[in-house]
């Protein structure tokens, strides 16, 4: 059976673009993975995606995912609340041009509508921006992903800059 996928691309091109979310709880933090554990990307993807069919990384080795993260080019933040893992993102680093794109971003389900996505997303966008040079962040989503992932993207100030339809 076809199944039609709407895609889109979105972009933010400056911090100043930036519609923050108001949520705000000291019990939430933001947090920089080392770059030497793998494991958690591995979890995040797993858990995150498995009800948005995340699927070309399920095949990946423990060598794949070690290469993936060991690259300069790419940070994993994690949302703990107290010391729970609720949520992460992944940045890319682009060079030419300057650019990050927020590869992965998504919440673990017991933490779905506890307006945390908004959070995450602001701190994904504030940190993309924290390299001066960046002259945008950018990201895509379909309508495989959670159903609040393109409001909420729209909500912080990023803009669809591509739309596109697939057959799978």
């Amino acid at each position: 059976m076809k199944e039609k996928i709407d895609r889109n691309y979105l972009e933010i091109k400056s911090i100043n673009a930036l519609i923050e979310s108001s949520f705000t709880e000291s019990q939430y933090k933001v947090v920089l993975v080392k770059s030497d554990d793998f494991q958690i990307n591995k979890f995040f993807y797993k858990n995150v995606g498995k009800k948005h069919r995340w699927n070309d990384r399920l095949v990946w080795k423990d060598n794949d995912w070690i290469k993936y993260i060991s690259n300069p080019k790419v940070k994993t933040y994690i949302l703990k609340v107290n010391d729970d893992f609720a949520g992460y993102f992944e940045l890319i680093f682009h060079t030419d041009p300057d650019e990050i794109e927020i590869a992965y971003f998504g919440l673990l389900e017991e933490y779905h509508n506890k307006k945390l996505g908004g959070y995450l997303l602001t701190t994904a966008i504030k940190k993309s921006f924290e390299k001066k040079e960046i002259k945008r962040v950018w990201l895509h989503t379909c309508t495989l992903d959670h159903k609040n992932a393109l409001k909420n993207y729209l909500a912080r100030g990023m803009t669809i800059f591509k739309k596109e339809t697939l057959i799978v």
